[in-house]
C-alpha cells in the first residue's frame, strides 16, 4: 500500500477534528491485529521455531503497528517490543550472506525474499516514528533491510507478478534508504509494461495474486514514483473484479493460470484496495465491494499496519453505488462471459490454455469447467465433459465466440493419428529413431516423418444464458466414442429425481432432477435430439470423469468433489440440457 505516514500522528489525523475519520474500521483492524500479536506479546520472551522468513516480518509489522495504535490492547506495550526484537533475532538468523533469507523450495529466492523486505521496510517507517522505545527496533530492521539491499538489486524472477513484487521491496527501500540505484532498477522492469490487458486483467489472470501482489505492489509504486498511470492500472483490475464476484462472496477463479484456479478465492483480501479507490476516486461501485469484501468481519492481522502507513484508508467510505440487475460482461481476453440477474449468477469459459500449449503446466490455464450456476445457497460448481478420446482428456474450448446477447458457441476439436510406416528415405538400419512427442505420448518412432491417418472428433456447446438459468445444446461429431456430462453441486443439499450409483454420485436418463438448498434451487432436464438413448445407471464404465492422461499418467487427477451429477451416452449425438435456478429471496 501506498505510503503517507506522518511521523507526529497516528493515523495522520486529528480524530476529534475529523469527521470523515472511520473510527470502527480502525478498530477493527485492530481487533485483528491484536488476535496475532497479543499471544505473541503475552509469550515475549519465548524464543519463535520453526517460523518462516515471512511470517517472522508478518509478525513484526504487526507488532509495531499494535504498539503505535491507540486502539490496540497492545498501544505503548514494552511486552510487544521485547516480542517484536525476539522475532527480529530470528529474522537476521536466517538471512543468508547474500542477504536473501532459506527456507522454502525457491533457492535464496530474489522475489521470495521481496515479500519479506516489503513488510520490513513497512516496519522500518513505523518504528522510525515511534521515538526512542523503538530505537532497537529500527536499528535491526534497517540492518535487515541493508543487507538485502544488493541481491534485490541485481535478483531475478520467474514469474509475472514478481517484477512488481520486487519492484515494491526497491521502491520500500529507497523510501527509506534513498538511493537512486534502486529507482533506475525500478524502472528498468516498469519498462517492460505493466503485464494488464486491454479487459482489466492481470497476464495470470489470478485473483489471488492480483489480491496479494500486483494490486499492493502497483499502488506502492504509483505513490512512491508518483506514477498516477500505476494506480490507474490497479483501478481498471477491480473494475474488472467487480464482475467477477459471485454472489457467495467469492472471486472467479476458472480462466487464472495459477494454483487458485481450483479453488474458490474469498473477496476479503482485496478490501483495502477496493476501499482506498473508493475513498479516493469517489467510486460508489467500490464503496459497494469494499463494504461487501467487508461483511464477514476483518480478519488480516495486516490491515492495522495499513491504516497507519496509509490514512486514506481510515476515512469514511462514500455512498455505495447500488448495484443494476441483469449485469452482464463478457471478457474477450479471457473467453470468460457472466450473466448476473435477481435469480441466477452464471458463468461461461472457454479460455483455457490447453489447447494451444497441449499440455498440463503450471502457469497455464487448465481447468475444464466450463459452467458455474449459483442459485442463492444452493450451488453448481462445475460442469464438465468428459469424451473417451484416445484419452486426450475433459472438453476444453479451443474457440469461444459471442454468437447474441446472451448467446455463446464452445468449441474444440481433437484430432489423433495412426501412423503409417517411414517413407525409404527416413528408414535407418539400427531402427534407432529419434524421440517425438506426437501429442499424446512420445516414442523413439520419428513421428513428423511418418504419413499419418487422422481422426478427429468436435465438440461444440452453445450456451444460452436465460433470466433464471442456461440452456445448452451439445453436439459431439466424430466416430463412436463415450461421452460423459458431470456436474458437480457444492455440498449440503438434497437430490431428487435422479438415480443414486455410490459415493455422492447420481444419474439422470429421463425427466428432470433437482438440487435444493434450504428455499432455492436448481433444476436440471435432458433432452436427447439425435444420437442413441442416454446410458443408465448400470453404465459405470460411461458415467465417469476422466482427467485424460496427462493426470493418469504421473497417478494424479483435477476431478471435483461432492454431489456429482451423471449424464451420459455413446456419441455422435446431440442434446439439450436446460438449468433452472429457483429462489424464494431474489439478490438485490
Amino acid at each position: 500500500m501506498p505510503s503517507e505516514f506522518d511521523h507526529e500522528s497516528d493515523h495522520g489525523f486529528d480524530h476529534e477534528a475529523d469527521h470523515g475519520f472511520d473510527h470502527e474500521f480502525v478498530r477493527a483492524a485492530a481487533r485483528a491485529a491484536d488476535r496475532l500479536a497479543a499471544p505473541l506479546a503475552a509469550d515475549c520472551d519465548e524464543q519463535p521455531a520453526g517460523v518462516t522468513h515471512r511470517a517472522l516480518a508478518r509478525r513484526v509489522k504487526t507488532l509495531v503497528a499494535a504498539y503505535r495504535c491507540p486502539d490496540s490492547a497492545l498501544h505503548g506495550s514494552g511486552r510487544a517490543v521485547t516480542a517484536a526484537m525476539n522475532h527480529l533475532r530470528a529474522l537476521r538468523n536466517v538471512q543468508t550472506a547474500t542477504g536473501l533469507f532459506a527456507g522454502g523450495d525457491n533457492v535464496q529466492s530474489p522475489p521470495d525474499s521481496a515479500f519479506t523486505v516489503n513488510d520490513v521496510c513497512d516496519a522500518h517507517v513505523l518504528a522510525a516514528g515511534a521515538g526512542p522505545q523503538l530505537r532497537d527496533v529500527t536499528a535491526a530492521l534497517a540492518q535487515i533491510a541493508d543487507a538485502a539491499t544488493a541481491s534485490l538489486l541485481t535478483g531475478g524472477v520467474h514469474t509475472p507478478n514478481h517484477r512488481w513484487e520486487l519492484c515494491a521491496a526497491l521502491a520500500r527501500l529507497h523510501r527509506s534508504f534513498p538511493d537512486d540505484r534502486l529507482l533506475d532498477r525500478i524502472e528498468e522492469w516498469l519498462a517492460e509494461g505493466v503485464d494488464i490487458d486491454a479487459e482489466g486483467l492481470y497476464s495470470e489472470r489470478s485473483a489471488n495474486y492480483a489480491a496479494h501482489v500486483s494490486n499492493p505492489s502497483l499502488l506502492l509504486l504509483a505513490d512512491v514514483l508518483d506514477r498516477a498511470d500505476l494506480q490507474d492500472a490497479v483501478e481498471r483490475n477491480l473494475a474488472t473484479t467487480l464482475d467477477l464476484i459471485a454472489p457467495d462472496g467469492t472471486v472467479e477463479t476458472v480462466h487464472s493460470r495459477r494454483q487458485d484456479q481450483n479453488h474458490p478465492f474469498p473477496l476479503a483480501p482485496f478490501l483495502p484496495y477496493y476501499r482506498l479507490l473508493a475513498i479516493r476516486t469517489g467510486r460508489g461501485d467500490f464503496a459497494r465491494a469494499a463494504r461487501l469484501a467487508g461483511a464477514g468481519g476483518i480478519d488480516d492481522p495486516g490491515l492495522l499496519a495499513e491504516t497507519l502507513l496509509t490514512p486514506d484508508l481510515c476515512r469514511t467510505l462514500p455512498e455505495p453505488e447500488a448495484r443494476t440487475l441483469p449485469r452482464d460482461r463478457y471478457l474477450t481476453t479471457a473467453r470468460l462471459a457472466t450473466h448476473t440477474t435477481a435469480t441466477a449468477h452464471t458463468v461461461v469459459y472457454g479460455g483455457s490454455d490447453v489447447p494451444e500449449h497441449r499440455r498440463i503446466r503450471s502457469g497455464l490455464a487448465c481447468n475444464p469447467t466450463f459452467l458455474r450456476l449459483f442459485a442463492g445457497d444452493a450451488v453448481l460448481d462445475a460442469v464438465r465433459l468428459s469424451r473417451g478420446f484416445f484419452d486426450l482428456g475433459p472438453f476444453r474450448a479451443a474457440d469461444m465466440q459471442r454468437v447474441g446477447e446472451r448467446r455463446y458457441r464452445l468449441t474444440q476439436t481433437l484430432t489423433a493419428a495412426y501412423y503409417q510406416p517411414l517413407p525409404p528415405h527416413w528408414r535407418q538400419d539400427d531402427g534407432a529413431y529419434r524421440m517425438a512427442d506426437e501429442g499424446r505420448f512420445s516414442a523413439a518412432m520419428a513421428f513428423p516423418d511418418r504419413p499419418r491417418d487422422e481422426v478427429t472428433h468436435t465438440t461444440r456447446v452453445d450456451v444460452d444464458l436465460t433470466q433464471d438459468g442456461v440452456d445448452l445444446r451439445i453436439d459431439l461429431s466424430g466416430p463412436r466414442v463415450p461421452w460423459a456430462l458431470e456436474l458437480t453441486f457444492r455440498p449440503g443439499g438434497v437430490t431428487q429425481g435422479a438415480v443414486p450409483i455410490g459415493d455422492g454420485r447420481w444419474c439422470l436418463t429421463t425427466g428432470a432432477m433437482t438440487y435444493r438448498v434450504g428455499d432455492d434451487e436448481i433444476r436440471i432436464e435432458a433432452r436427447v435430439d439425435s444420437g442413441e438413448p442416454l446410458a443408465g445407471p448400470e453404465s459405470g464404465d460411461v458415467l465417469r470423469y476422466d482427467p485424460g492422461q496427462d493426470y493418469t499418467v504421473t497417478g494424479g487427477t483435477d476431478a471435483t468433489t461432492g454431489n456429482r451429477l451423471y449424464i451420459g451416452g455413446q456419441g455422435p449425438q446431440t442434446l439439450t440440457v436446460t438449468l433452472r435456478a429457483h429462489r424464494t429471496t431474489p439478490t438485490t
